[in-house]
């Protein structure tokens, strides 16, 4: 009987250090980010899901930047990124736009999304387009048609913002379609944790970490930093 009973307490014990262990484990990873004194510039991406961020305490809390969700696709506009831009620029961090671009749909008609929802205003980041697969889109054009509708997106946006726009690439789309190796833009990478070597050319901006949680923020973001 005795025995019977240490054995249920010595399970209780082992099942609560497999539950503080991965609480540590979950502290460590949605905490964690590369050195400030190798990535002096670090920052986030936001998007509507991250509700309402209290932009005026983030730059205190190491958000030297922020890459705001604009539009997605031809048709979705972000819920939150206007009043993301106007809380943003009050409270004086940097900041940037974010397409996500959709290979199901024509070039045209998302630059023209961008274009009306993202205002050309001094002083901010370049735009950044991120290229990457999603479940809403099953088709996979063959790599001429990609380039040349890619090409149309950014002649277009470029022409607004004023200034040469940022590939945020996947793994896997770049893997399909090989865009560094083709398109002269500086490219930006991801890969939690570790250093990405994906691209044909040297990155000049990692998402070091996809699930960072910071105070002031709804949810988990992309933490980005930027190479010296």
């Amino acid at each position: 009987m005795r025995g019977g009973k240490f054995r249920q307490w010595r399970l209780a014990a082992i099942a609560l250090a497999l539950l503080l262990l991965a609480f540590v484990i979950w502290n460590v990873i949605t905490g964690w980010t590369p050195s400030r004194d190798e990535f002096s510039v670090q920052g986030v991406v936001v998007d509507e899901d991250n509700g309402k961020p209290f932009w005026p305490s983030l730059g205190a809390t190491g958000v030297d930047f922020a890459y705001l969700t604009a539009t997605r696709g031809a048709e979705r506009r972000d819920k939150q990124f206007a009043s993301n831009l106007e809380a943003v620029r009050e409270a004086g961090i940097r900041y940037g736009a974010l397409h996500r671009f959709d290979i199901c749909r024509l070039a045209t008609d998302q630059a023209t999304l961008f274009i009306t929802t993202v205002p050309r205003l001094n002083g901010a980041l370049p735009p950044a387009v991120e290229l990457d697969f999603s479940g809403s889109c099953t088709k996979r054009p063959d790599r001429a048609l990609i380039l040349s509708e890619l090409s149309t997106f950014l002649s277009q946006i470029e022409a607004h913002s004023g200034q040469p726009a940022i590939l945020l690439l996947s793994p896997d789309f770049e893997a399909a379609y090989k865009i560094s190796s083709e398109v002269d833009r500086n490219v930006w990478l991801e890969r939690t944790w570790m250093l990405p070597d994906y691209a044909a050319r040297p990155w000049v901006m990692w998402t070091a970490n996809r699930s960072r949680r910071v105070s002031g923020i709804d949810g988990r973001v992309r933490w980005v930093v930027v190479r010296k």
